[in-house]
């Protein structure tokens, strides 16, 4: 079976810096694409940021400067940074990973349980 487990949240005031980070777990053969989403109360999930395999990388109009995705291969762990953050960034992120399982051989799409991040002064 194969997990996505979220760290990193938490409160910061505007202007403040964050990082999230969110570990694969399982019979894992390989991950194609990570992404982070956010939900805001009472908003629909967006896509924050995409990340490839070979690095290459996405981000929403609103983080884009700001927010900065990576990822560690032999780790099975994506990073978003969230620097200058606003309160408007204020949402529950949840990582998502196309993961190859190594038992079958098939992609499934995982999502993590979410983390809480709080942009208040």
């Amino acid at each position: 079976q194969v997990q996505l487990v979220e760290s990193g949240g938490g409160s910061v005031q505007p202007g403040g810096s964050l990082r999230v980070s969110c570990a694969a777990s399982g019979s894992i053969l390989s991950i194609n694409d990570m992404y982070w989403y956010r939900q805001a109360s009472g908003n629909q999930r967006e896509l924050v940021a995409r990340i490839s395999r070979g690095d290459s990388t996405n981000y929403a109009d609103s983080v884009k400067g700001r927010f900065t995705v990576s990822r560690d291969n032999a780790k099975n762990t994506v990073y978003l940074q969230m620097n200058s953050l606003k309160p408007e960034d204020t949402a529950v992120y949840y990582c998502k990973a196309e993961i190859v399982d190594s038992r079958w051989g098939k992609t499934w799409d995982i999502w993590g349980q979410g983390t809480l991040v709080t942009v208040s002064s």
